[in-house]
């Protein structure tokens, strides 16, 4: 009984500080710059608002990462995981050509 006690606690406090580590990693993941040449190639910007509609057109108000189907965050989430930037976070407020909301 007291090895199986003792496995018990020694597998729950390692898989405790496993997801402990695993959320501050991703709290802690880069955060897309608009001057990175990825972000720059798409027209992201940080703030949907600021984008130049002459130059991208297809820009509608209303549109931000945090509505875009690429998005991986939760709709409440500042920042988030965007399947065209890999482990880079987007801002929700933030807008790329690449836009969908299917």
């Amino acid at each position: 009984m007291k090895n199986s006690r003792r496995s018990f606690l020694l597998f729950s406090i390692g898989a405790g500080s496993s997801l402990a580590l695993t959320r501050v990693a991703l709290a802690d993941a880069a955060k897309l710059s608009e001057a990175d040449p990825k972000a720059q190639a798409v027209g992201y910007k940080e703030v949907a608002a600021t984008v130049d509609k002459s130059k991208f057109p297809t820009y509608v108000a209303g549109q931000n990462c945090g509505n875009c189907s690429l998005f991986q965050g939760k709709s409440s989430d500042a920042w988030g995981g965007c399947t065209l930037f890999g482990s880079q976070q987007v801002a929700a407020t933030g807008w790329c050509s690449s836009y969908s909301n299917m």
